[in-house]
Formats: C-alpha cells, structure tokens, sequence
C-alpha cells in the first residue's frame, strides 16, 4: 500500500462520500477513501491492516487517517469509530498533562496499579465538588501575576473547591472580638489564599 499522504492528493482517488458522526452529536459529510495492506514491527508476523484517509469535501476541516486490524470494518464505520474515541483520547491527554500520569515515580507495577486510579479518582471528586459548589459553571477567576488570565485552570479549580471546604470546616466559629484579634481579616485572607495555593 503506498504511503496515504501522496493518495489523498492523487487526481484518480476515488473519494466516495457518507454521513459520519461529528463532535457534540452532530453529524457532518465526510469524503473517504480506504486500502488494506500489511502491517510489521520488527521480530513480529505481518498483520493484515485497513487503512482509511478521510477529508472534508468542503475543506474546512484537515484531512485524517486512521488504521484499523480490522480489515472487515467498514470504512465509514472507522471513521465513526473515531470521532467516538475521541472523548477517550482528551482524557487519557489531559490525565497525561493535568495529574502527571506517565510521570510517576514508583518502584512496581503495583504501586502504579494503586496510584493511578487514586489520582484520577481525586480528579473526578475535585470536578463533582466544584460542580456542586458552583451549579452555574461560573468559576471565579483567580488573577495570575504577571499576565491576564482568560480561562480557569485545574489548578485553580483545586484551589477554590479547598478555599471553600476549609472556609466551611475550618473558620466556622465565631472570631474573637476586633480588639483581642491578633492579625486582622485580610491577613487571615492572604494567609488562607497562600495555604490553599
């Protein structure tokens, strides 16, 4: 099978076209065109392989390819395939950036095995915390120092759902009065800004 790039620009491709799923239960005109070929690593026996090029007659949306091993899968049914994944694979990216997946230091395959799902456990408890702490989605936005910020970070997300459950368990009780306070309530403030940071 030649290399997909010099196929998807060749004059004699056929593209047919067919209805595929887009991003938020959309559906939008696809062009596509497929071939099967074999596919080796080195050390291991080839194995049978489709290809599909798939590109957007309009041309606003880039050209993608995708493989499958399952040469019987329809072309149009890979391509829905992975507009489908794609969900999957912003999860698996953002655990990699937001909780350090694939930068842990363990010594075992079992610690990792008791890790890992901790981490993300606690990343889906923070995302439910600040749902119910914030039904509307609107977070505040803390300021950055230095640059305008225009969107809430998971680190401020944290933050925010720790000022709120430390101000709820915490600063309960009632503070002394004015004159035996030993620092005043905007220091309270930076200091709780500070620990919570």
């Amino acid at each position: 099978m030649p290399n997909l790039e010099p196929v998807a620009v060749q004059p004699t491709t056929r593209w047919p076209r067919s209805l595929a799923p887009g991003s938020g239960g959309t559906h939008t005109v696809v062009a596509w065109t497929t071939g099967t070929a074999l596919g080796y690593t080195t050390g291991t026996p080839p194995l049978p392989m489709r290809g599909v090029v798939v590109r957007d007659p309009q041309g606003e949306r880039p050209t993608r390819t995708c493989f499958s091993t399952d040469t019987a899968h329809g072309a149009a049914n890979m391509s829905a395939d992975f507009v489908n994944r794609w969900p999957l694979e912003v999860t698996f990216e953002e655990a990699r950036a937001q909780l350090g997946l694939e930068t842990q230091r363990q010594g075992s395959d079992l610690a990792i095995e008791r890790t890992t799902p901790a981490r993300v456990g606690r990343f889906a408890l923070i995302g439910w915390l600040a749902q119910a702490l914030y039904p509307t989605g609107a977070l505040p936005l803390p300021p950055a120092a230095g640059y305008p910020k225009t969107h809430t970070t998971c680190h401020d997300v944290l933050v925010l759902v720790r000022r709120r459950l430390w101000q709820q368990c915490i600063f309960q009780t009632d503070a002394p009065p004015a004159a035996l306070r030993f620092i005043s309530p905007l220091q309270v403030e930076h200091l709780l800004s500070a620990a919570c940071y």
